[in-house]
């Protein structure tokens, strides 16, 4: 009897193209995770920001992927996937540089603005990289490729966060006072104190400008493959595609709720810890519950792309997203400790969610992908509201932490993990309807 050929996840030939292109999944993982701790750090340098003006770090970064998703592909659909990658990192770049004068005015509206073109290159490379991965090699293998790329995404979480740590947040002069103490400031010494670490943290972002040139340099000079042309339809005919394409339009709902939960849970674990802190008298620092939180999100990546070696996507993210849920009703429900390690113990379901919806959804499809990738980035939208939503709830009982408990046991911090718990169930229920479509 013949012996089947095994598929391989990338074909020996596109290998180098590959390799270069999968390096900009750890290139936006920088940005994303440099960001998330901004929040915290913007509140201490501006006391006088509540929780949501704070949050409004992600509104901006993430609303940009919104904006210039759908531009981004029009943009690749008329040129070529390098032509996206290039302006991506223009962008980025820009965005990036941007940061000095912002610091210099000491303007929290031109951080904002900053971040918000940060994430306009971000969107052009993520329209071009994931539909592009997808490209090389197998149909069949088109979503365990996606998963292998995403793998490396992490990797460049690790590293901004990293970098926050080290140049952001142990270097803020402002974090060495408490409320009140800063309060009593002079106003010359909040001055001085506001100037430094205003600088402190746009000097992360000015180096990664640079880094985004260098990379620049080398994509301008590698030679990047070509899409087939042939029955290229047109801009109407994939808009009508993908319109009646059920599972495509719920894999676009699935994916915002993704974001959203992600984004929230490594954002507001910054503040689960604080008032852990406060409330259990301990000294944990934030961060360090943050890369163990994206260490475990790279373990269950690699773990999750081995197992679509011989279980179904869809199987698998709808019991990632089981497992999701029940940590983050053990961040809510229990208190100190055990709820941070429900907290940190989320990241693991959620780690191969991201590629495996965007394969899902993506499937079978023809030249409508490129503006069909341009839909499930512009998801990445849920990354801007869900983190505001959560953060007027942290204001419920004030800008700082508070003793109001809801149901009488639950501090609000803990509480509004309920918009991840939310946004999980979502996930989940994609899974679960495209894995019973899948056995039909």
């Amino acid at each position: 009897m013949a012996q089947t050929a095994k598929i391989s996840v990338v074909r020996k030939d596109l290998l180098f193209p590959f390799i270069i292109i999968t390096s900009l999944f750890a290139l936006w993982g920088i940005a994303n995770d440099l960001t998330n701790p901004m929040v915290s750090a913007f509140k201490k340098v501006m006391p006088e920001l509540s929780n949501m003006q704070a949050s409004l770090v992600q509104f901006a970064f993430y609303f940009g992927y919104f904006f210039m998703a759908l531009p981004a592909a029009l943009f690749i659909r008329k040129y070529s996937y390098k032509s996206g990658i290039i302006v991506g990192l223009l962008l980025y770049a820009t965005g990036a540089f941007l940061f000095y004068p912002a610091a210099a005015y000491q303007d929290y509206t031109y951080f904002l603005l900053s971040l918000w073109i940060i994430t306009c290159g971000l969107a052009f490379l993520e329209t071009t990289s994931n539909p592009l991965i997808l490209f090389l090699g197998d149909p069949e293998t088109a979503t365990q490729r996606l998963n292998l790329a995403q793998a490396f995404n992490p990797i460049g979480s690790l590293t901004g966060m990293i970098m926050a740590q080290v140049f952001v947040i142990n270097a803020l002069r402002s974090d060495d006072y408490t409320a009140e103490a800063y309060k009593a400031l002079s106003s010359d010494e909040v001055v001085a104190i506001r100037e430094n670490d205003l600088g402190v943290i746009s000097v992360p972002y000015i180096g990664l400008g640079v880094l985004v040139l260098i990379i620049l340099m080398v994509i301008v000079f590698t030679k990047m493959p070509k899409t087939a042309d042939e029955d290229k339809m047109s801009i109407s005919e994939s808009f009508s595609k993908l319109f009646a394409n059920k599972n495509y339009k719920q894999g676009v709902v699935a994916q915002a709720f993704y974001v959203g939960a992600q984004i929230m849970c490594w954002t507001f674990i910054f503040q689960y810890v604080d008032n852990v802190n406060q409330t259990f008298g301990l000294q944990l620092t934030a961060t360090y519950y943050n890369v163990a939180a994206m260490i475990i999100f790279l373990t269950g990546r690699w773990i999750g792309t081995a197992l679509m070696k011989t279980i179904n996507p869809s199987k698998i993210l709808m019991l990632f997203g089981i497992g999701g849920v029940i940590c983050c009703a053990g961040a809510i429900i229990l208190q100190g400790m055990p709820g941070l390690i429900s907290l940190v113990c989320i990241s693991v379901f959620m780690s191969i969610m991201f590629p495996t919806i965007y394969g899902i959804a993506l499937k079978n499809m023809g030249d409508e992908a490129k503006i069909g990738s341009a839909g499930l980035v512009m998801a990445i939208v849920g990354g801007a509201l869900m983190p505001v939503l959560q953060g007027s709830i942290l204001d419920w009982g004030g800008p700082g932490f508070s003793d109001v408990k809801i149901l009488g046991f639950i501090p609000e911090v803990n509480f509004s993990f309920i918009l991840p718990l939310i946004c999980l169930s979502v996930v989940t229920l994609y899974g679960y309807t495209t894995f019973q479509l899948s056995k039909k």
